[in-house]
């Protein structure tokens, strides 16, 4: 259904996470709302402020929510979201402990010689794997599969995530580290 643009002076101020089509910067979401201005971040554009008086497609309007969403939520959602699109990988510290440290593969017949990897190479690794499964999740998340479909393929990337949970303690920053499926 297309609706034509209306100008926003005859309806009440759009709320944080009204949708618009905007006809310059295209489709986004209301992050945040002042006297004159909304925040917008665009799919394609990212943040964007614009004149709360300006021409744009209303998608889905929610009313009355304004300053329901603290500033410092709606910058930590868009720092996540500029993360998990853009190209730029994020730097990733091996936690002090175990700098310079070896891992130690032994095998259970003593007869055999056991296998030493440098802890930063595998440390490596297991972040390269991270970072993959990021991909594959926005690869997903874009897809043309249906709902359904995006929904199964995520929950194996959740499992795999927390799989790799074993691995956190290598981590420097928690919050660079794997989250599986968290109970409600």
């Amino acid at each position: 259904m297309h609706m034509e643009p209306k100008k926003n002076k005859t309806m009440k101020i759009l709320g944080i996470s009204s949708r618009i089509n905007h006809p310059q910067y295209g489709k986004g979401v209301v992050t945040n709302v002042t006297s004159k201005h909304y925040w917008v971040t665009f799919i394609e554009s990212g943040l964007e402020t614009i004149d709360i008086n300006s021409q744009f497609e209303i998608i889905e309007a929610a009313e009355d929510d304004v300053d329901t969403v603290s500033f410092a939520e709606v910058e930590s959602s868009l720092v996540q979201i500029l993360k998990r699109w853009s190209d730029v990988t994020e730097v990733v510290h091996i936690a002090d402990k175990w700098k310079g440290g070896k891992l130690i593969l032994e095998p259970g017949d003593t007869n055999l010689k056991a296998s030493e990897v440098p802890i930063d190479t595998f440390f490596h690794k297991i972040t390269m794997v991270r970072d993959r499964l990021r991909v594959m999740e926005q690869k997903i998340n874009s897809s043309s599969l249906s709902e359904q479909e995006k929904i199964d393929l995520q929950q194996y990337i959740t499992r795999s995530y927390g799989s790799l949970t074993t691995f956190n303690v290598l981590f420097k920053l928690k919050e660079q580290q794997f989250v599986g499926q968290r109970s409600s």
